[in-house]
């Protein structure tokens, strides 16, 4: 695959954001496979709920302090008291969340060693059966790590406000506004949700 193949689809199929594509730097996804790198991304992932990028980064930084070698896994995550990482910032909710993951992948109830294996639907239920992590987690996880191609998340803010932007809409759209479009996007939805996102910046 390659971009030039991805633009000429969206040539074809949606002339108008092939129009905002051509003034961005668009990258191939790439995936990653690797179960511990899963597990710190959804960590990652869970500590950055609700937060600015800022403090985010500084709070997950605080994070990896806590753990030998910076090594996020589940057993190391299983030996921190919850007061520790209550200390260093996450909310009491997100403590319980990340030691939820834990256990979960510990388990194998939660397959992270799997997941690169399941389709997008299987993804998404297979996360969410840790607290604290719901569909929108699991898409930008299929995203962003996984590196899935044909992921939209309609669920996501800046997704419908690129969308009122690139299309001239007076209001942010209804999700079956969105659909009509989106679809015909398919197999390449990452893509275009990459392109909505970077709409808010140009």
């Amino acid at each position: 695959m390659s971009i030039q193949v991805i633009k000429k689809h969206f040539q074809t199929v949606d002339p108008i954001l092939f129009t905002v594509m051509e003034k961005i730097n668009l990258e191939l996804v790439k995936p990653n496979t690797h179960p511990e790198s899963s597990f710190a991304s959804l960590c990652e992932a869970i500590i950055s709920q609700q937060l600015s990028t800022k403090v985010a980064d500084v709070i997950h930084a605080r994070f990896l302090d806590l753990l030998t070698a910076k090594k996020v896994t589940p057993e190391h995550i299983l030996t921190l008291a919850d007061q520790q990482l209550r200390d260093i910032g996450l909310s009491w909710a997100k403590v319980k969340y990340v030691k939820d993951l834990a256990e979960k992948v510990l388990s194998k109830e939660v397959r992270l060693d799997l997941i690169h294996l399941f389709s997008e639907e299987e993804v998404i239920t297979e996360l969410t059966k840790v607290k604290g992590i719901g569909r929108w987690t699991a898409e930008m996880f299929l995203m962003f790590h996984l590196g899935r191609e044909n992921v939209f998340s309609f669920g996501d803010l800046g997704l419908k406000k690129g969308f009122q932007k690139v299309y001239l809409l007076k209001e942010l759209p209804r999700e079956a506004q969105m659909r009509a479009v989106i679809d015909k996007w398919s197999p390449y939805k990452t893509y275009g949700s990459k392109v909505l996102w970077r709409s808010l910046e140009i």
